[in-house]
């Protein structure tokens, strides 16, 4: 599979909460960061939001927000509502005004994903990605969200399990807008995607993760000089290629004890350590216990996080 395919492979997200969110008048909340995708989609009206010290972002009917990793954030009927503290809640939410009509409706929740490999992979990827109406509109991220906004306000039978299935539908295509130039991304897997010799790079680390690969290797499938290659890579990805390398190889490696499998002699050759031993060392200097240990502690399913409400 390709670099993102790999990524998503991993993190096996499914929308754990969508729920209806509205507000009428005025009025401001605040929640607390969690560490698990976020998500809201627009369905009428506009409200605002506050990721931490940023400045407020406008959200209008249509648009999509992700946040692979939700900080502290406000969510308010205008910039300067005052904001009160509120828990994430998995049914429906109304805030301000109780009676009338609402003047905003959007469907927000979280992806539950692997809480094992979450911290790495996360972190390869950007704090949020904001796809406006008006960019997404008659392009296939806007055809999905056209589908979804049907299935909110109709009733028909299978209705949840089609907004869940429309819902990771749109997690996919929200990060490939990214990686297609659409939205500014800071240093990470994205972002490496995006660029051509970067991305040749990753393809062939992804696709054959069991090579003994050096930076003169990879330099030489990005077309470029083995400093310039290692330099590049580090200011678009966020750390060096060899570094990349061994994140993935421990990502993969961490799957593989959860599910309890395979050997750790088969574990290690499949992502290219020379036997059990030198696999066992590489781990244990990296997260503080042997595999076996790891394994015994971790093979529980995935959890779930808060939401973007």
């Amino acid at each position: 599979m390709d670099p993102l395919s790999d990524i998503v492979a991993l993190l096996r997200p499914t929308a754990a909460i969508a729920k209806p969110i509205s507000g009428r008048g005025r009025w401001g909340v605040r929640y607390g960061s969690y560490d698990a995708p976020g998500f809201t989609v627009v369905l009428t009206g506009e409200a605002w939001v506050t990721l931490g010290d940023r400045k407020p972002l406008r959200i209008a009917e249509g648009d999509f927000l992700l946040l692979p990793t939700t900080p502290a954030f406000s969510l308010c009927s205008e910039p300067d509502v005052p904001c009160v503290p509120a828990e994430p809640l998995a049914e429906a939410v109304r805030h301000g005004e109780q009676q009338g009509e609402p003047d905003f409706v959007a469907l927000g929740g979280s992806f539950s994903i692997e809480t094992i490999n979450a911290p790495l992979l996360l972190a390869l990827l950007p704090n949020a990605i904001h796809i406006p109406a008006s960019a997404g509109r008659g392009t296939r991220f806007g055809r999905v969200i056209e589908l979804l906004s049907e299935e909110c306000v109709a009733d028909y039978p299978g209705r949840e399990l089609i907004i869940q299935r429309l819902l990771e539908t749109l997690l996919v295509e929200a990060l490939r807008w990214d990686i297609i130039g659409n939205n500014a991304a800071s240093a990470g897997l994205l972002n490496g995607l995006r660029d051509p010799a970067m991305a040749r790079a990753l393809r062939a680390i992804h696709e054959d993760v069991r090579a003994r690969w050096t930076v003169a290797d990879l330099a030489g499938i990005a077309g470029m000089s083995r400093s310039g290659f290692a330099a590049r890579f580090n200011e678009v990805m966020g750390c060096a290629p060899i570094e990349y390398l061994a994140r993935w190889r421990i990502a993969i490696a961490k799957q593989a004890l959860m599910s309890g499998a395979k050997s750790l002699d088969r574990i290690a050759d499949e992502i290219g350590y020379e036997s059990a031993s030198a696999f066992s060392t590489a781990f244990s200097k990296r997260l503080g216990c042997s595999p076996g240990r790891f394994a015994r502690r971790h093979a529980t399913p995935a959890v779930s996080g808060g939401s973007l409400a």
